[in-house]
């Protein structure tokens, strides 16, 4: 089936014209001339159009399909039942009718994904923006990628709000980040992800550390942090405990004794991991692969697999052998981390997507060696002990890095997966640096370019 159409591209100008009128009318009323984050609204969200328009035709005609298209032919299936009633279109859009309901078989006989949640409400939330777009791949991509920017944005709002004066490198790291706003940008999983992982972060900053106890807040916070558990629950088991630490670190800055704020801490940390273990325990089924039982078996396993099908001459990685078993999958923490974020290397790139890849991580590499040697391991150790902000950043990308990179095993699948933690781990490295350098020194000068 053809998903890119000439009337993809006849309708394609219009839609850009909306939202560019729409995203300019809104940065003009925010942000004023001389408010420092107007001149970054406008190419952040260009850079996420051009994300999600590029992959959309990568997919098309390169990869000749692949599971953007899979979700665009859910949205279309549910948008045919428009021609028999609303109601039914409703219906499927929330995903009410039993998968064995007579009246919806000839929607739900066509729908490989109606029985898995996660994926379905990709293929909903694709129909949604899609009866604005007459079912047309293109010009939903830009909707697509035009609601995500809201929570990317809002994302950057927070970190910009805490460091007013490291305005432009925090959006560097949140919005310019090529694999984000490649694959957090079109019609996929982790577009709709990066969406509500920049609100959630938004409402519970806003409602926990500032205090603002407004019902908009709180509603942000839970619907996010639902929409989340529903697409891809097992980012939250990075996110949760980061977030709680963060939490229960800027509480304890404010205890004066330092052993009592020593004690504060360790007993915080204590009871959050207890909490995490409960969590994978309790949610078990519900985390799949992810879970604590299986998500050891589930890593060694993949790893075959992956190796099976794609061999020497594919994208697949190897962390070396491991028992399946907690242990053995903890004793590959440092290899599953360094692959994540600074894998492939150059020489691993055998594809033109590898290739981009592995010039991202070799940036990534590059600057957090130099602020090893600029900064020393001293004064790093320092300033992360003495900065929730950091301590947040560096836990959520080191947990999430560790979970993507022991389970993907494949370089293509890993450059997806891992982006909810490239911003922060982005941002918690230039925290860094500039706790230690004068703010006056250019981002550019730092990347030493």
């Amino acid at each position: 089936m053809q998903f890119i159409t000439p009337l993809d591209y006849a309708l394609l100008p219009f839609y850009l014209a909306f939202v560019y009128a729409f995203a300019y009318s809104h940065r003009n009323r925010k942000y004023p001339k001389g408010h420092p984050w107007r001149r970054y609204y406008i190419p952040g969200l260009t850079v996420k159009v051009f994300g999600a328009i590029f992959i959309g035709l990568i997919y098309a005609y390169y990869y000749k399909g692949g599971d953007t298209f899979n979700y665009f032919y859910h949205a279309m299936v549910i948008n045919s039942s428009f021609d028999e009633s609303f109601n039914k279109w409703v219906n499927l859009l929330f995903h009410i009718p039993d998968i064995n309901d007579g009246s919806y078989y000839n929607y739900i006989s066509k729908m490989e994904w109606y029985s898995d949640p996660a994926s379905y409400t990709v293929g909903a939330i694709t129909a949604g923006l899609s009866a604005f777009t007459f079912n047309t791949y293109l010009p939903t991509a830009v909707l697509f990628a035009f609601l995500s920017f809201s929570g990317v944005w809002a994302l950057f709002r927070t970190f910009a709000s805490l460091y007013p004066l490291l305005v432009r490198p925090i959006a560097v790291a949140i919005l310019f980040i090529p694999s984000v706003f490649v694959w957090g940008s079109g019609i996929f999983k982790d577009t709709v992800c990066m969406f509500a992982l920049g609100w959630l972060t938004y409402g519970v900053f806003r409602f926990l550390i500032q205090k603002d106890f407004s019902l908009s807040n709180i509603l942000i916070a839970v619907l996010s942090f639902l929409l989340i558990a529903k697409v891809k629950l097992y980012i939250l088991l990075g996110f949760i405990p980061a977030l709680l630490m963060w939490l229960l670190f800027i509480g304890t800055q404010k205890i004066n004794n330092p052993a009592s704020k020593t004690l504060a801490k360790f007993v915080a940390t204590v009871a959050i991991i207890i909490g995490f273990l409960f969590f994978m325990q309790r949610f078990g089924q519900e985390l799949g692969r992810f879970s604590l039982e299986k998500v050891a078996q589930t890593s060694f396993y993949t790893r075959d697999y992956i190796y099976y099908v794609s061999g020497e001459e594919g994208s697949a990685y190897d962390l070396g052998d491991f028992d399946p078993t907690i242990e053995g999958m903890l004793s590959k923490f440092p290899l599953a981390v360094n692959v994540t974020l600074f894998r492939p290397y150059v020489w691993e790139s055998k594809k033109i997507i590898v290739v981009l890849s592995a010039a991202e991580a070799l940036l990534f590499l590059f600057v957090t060696l130099k602020i090893f040697f600029v900064i020393g391991i001293r004064k790093i150790w320092t300033t992360i002990s003495t900065d929730p902000t950091i301590q947040f950043c560096l836990i959520f990308s080191i947990i999430f890095a560790f979970a993507v990179g022991i389970s993907s095993y494949n370089f293509g699948t890993l450059s997806r997966y891992k982006i909810p933690a490239m911003p922060f781990y982005a941002l918690a490295i230039i925290l860094i640096y500039y706790k230690n350098k004068p703010i006056q020194k250019k981002l550019v000068k730092f990347l030493g370019v």
